[in-house]
């Protein structure tokens, strides 16, 4: 048996697959775990709670599949992307982890666009600096805790964090990089000329590989923590929406993915780091050398029923939410909801944009306001989706992907307000998925990615299609939606 060993950090959870190259998935592992709002805008997270859940996840795989565990050949990596861990010279974090939902650097982007262009910044970065991205987190860690900053060593994304629990090696990867903005992403290395125009300490920024180059083994250290044998050697690994992208068999143009996890993307691969000149999508390396990924991204997705559930309703299952949305006619009778929680990215790129219900009556119920949150998500990833359409990406079908696709009800909304068939990936954990399948390669055990995904990154039978009078009524739905932020914009 050869096992491969894929790790996913999450926002929300880390998970970990194990995966036989012959027979595909053998098991999935995930721990949940919070974001720690200190402050109003802030969004943190602890490194070392990341690694102890990882621990514990590993653990609880070694004991259940021992024999697949032992087994284990080679480990690859994908994680939330956009944040930053600084650590000191002995690889110790200096503070919590900056996630990508944070919204503190306000002050920050005004220093950067006193100096950067917007058409500097597509230029080099392919991208607008944005709250949550790594590069303004770091500006705000200088000036506003110049103590801790004076002890970082290193500039870190959270999976290559855990990368360097598991090998001790320090090192970067180009998707991760490239989602930080403080990166050529057409040239795929730092963009050193704005590292030196910042005053920013060149030698924090480690060297950066290939998401499939291998980064070192795992050593005795990690194997005493997590029982994996020493030696096994760890690829440099992928940010989330690339390897979630592979982990769906999305590896050339012509195909497009709706995720929806605790964000949302509308996501295409290119052969070319192509960008939306306006700066309202996201063009990132690809974790498949020489080749880019575009995408809209929304903040607030998955997050968004997720508060809806917890803190506002306070449901007891996402399968009493279906119900309950199901029971619901569309269009959640004339109840629309912006999902602005945290500000939003494509197509606003607004970090006061706010969350909004909009047409409430005595008649509705719990299940009108759930169901306008799924509606009002799957009109942002409309947004996205037009927006590469205006760049001549386009697909004659949808590939769904996150937690969203548990949901019946949230499926078929997404064919009815995004105007196409979707379809489903068989295995749920596509980011882990994708990370094995990486892994596989990148350490030869597979010969190449087209031969894994045609093997192992296979759609469900069912398909769902856009019922015309849902998609009449989400026409109206969408209008109102776009308008209603074009009239609060000015008060958000």
């Amino acid at each position: 048996m050869r096992t491969i060993l894929g790790i996913d950090l999450g926002t929300s959870s880390v998970k970990a697959m194990l995966f036989d190259a012959e027979q595909g998935v053998i098991a999935v592992r995930a721990e949940e775990y919070g974001v720690d709002i200190a402050h109003p805008g802030w969004a943190q997270q602890s490194p070392a709670l990341w690694w102890e859940s990882l621990v514990r996840v590993l653990r609880w795989l070694e004991s259940h599949y021992r024999e697949a565990y032992r087994s284990v050949c080679a480990v690859g990596y994908s994680g939330q992307m956009h944040g930053m861990v600084l650590t000191d010279a002995k690889g110790q974090p200096v503070r919590p982890a900056v996630i990508w939902l944070d919204q503190r650097a306000d002050r920050q982007l005004e220093e950067i666009g006193a100096v950067l262009s917007e058409e500097d910044m597509g230029n080099v970065f392919c991208n607008r600096v944005s709250s949550g991205f790594a590069f303004p987190s770091l500006l705000w860690v200088r000036e506003q805790e110049p103590e801790i900053f004076a002890r970082a060593a290193h500039f870190l994304s959270p999976k290559d964090y855990i990368r360097y629990k598991m090998t001790g090696e320090i090192g970067a990867e180009v998707v991760d990089a490239s989602s930080t903005t403080l990166f050529a992403t057409g040239e795929r290395d730092w963009a050193w000329e704005v590292i030196d125009r910042f005053h920013l300490p060149p030698q924090m920024f480690p060297k950066v590989h290939e998401s499939a180059d291998i980064a070192g083994t795992v050593t005795a250290q990690c194997e005493a923590q997590t029982g994996l044998p020493a030696g096994i050697p760890v690829i440099y690994g992928s940010g989330d929406q690339p390897a979630q992208s592979i982990g769906n068999g999305v590896i050339g143009p012509g195909r497009i993915i709706s995720n929806i996890g605790t964000g949302g993307q509308i996501s295409a691969f290119s052969s070319r780091p192509a960008y939306d000149k306006k700066l309202r999508t996201n063009t990132f390396c690809h974790a498949i050398r020489n080749a880019w990924t575009i995408f809209g991204a929304t903040l607030c997705s998955g997050m968004s029923l997720s508060w809806a559930k917890n803190k506002v309703f306070r449901v007891g299952s996402y399968e009493e939410i279906n119900a309950a949305v199901a029971a619901v006619s569309p269009g959640a009778d004339g109840l629309i909801y912006l999902p602005y929680l945290s500000g939003e990215r494509t197509p606003h790129m607004n970090p006061d944009a706010r969350g909004v219900f909009f047409g409430m009556t005595l008649g509705q119920e719990q299940g009108h306001f759930l169901r306008a949150v799924m509606e009002g998500v799957t009109y942002s990833l409309r947004d996205c989706l037009g927006i590469l359409q205006e760049l001549g990406i386009d697909a004659p079908e949808i590939i769904a992907s996150g937690g969203a696709t548990a949901s019946p009800q949230w499926m078929q909304m997404q064919a009815d307000i995004l105007g196409k068939p979707v379809r489903v990936s068989r295995v749920k954990e596509q980011a882990c998925l994708g990370s094995c399948l990486l892994a596989a390669v990148g350490t030869g055990v597979l010969p190449s990615l087209e031969e894994a995904c045609g093997r192992f990154a296979l759609m469900d039978e069912r398909v769902y299609l856009p019922d015309a009078a849902n998609a009449d009524v989400y026409r109206e739905g969408y209008d109102t939606y776009r308008r209603l932020y074009e009239r609060l914009w000015d008060l958000m």
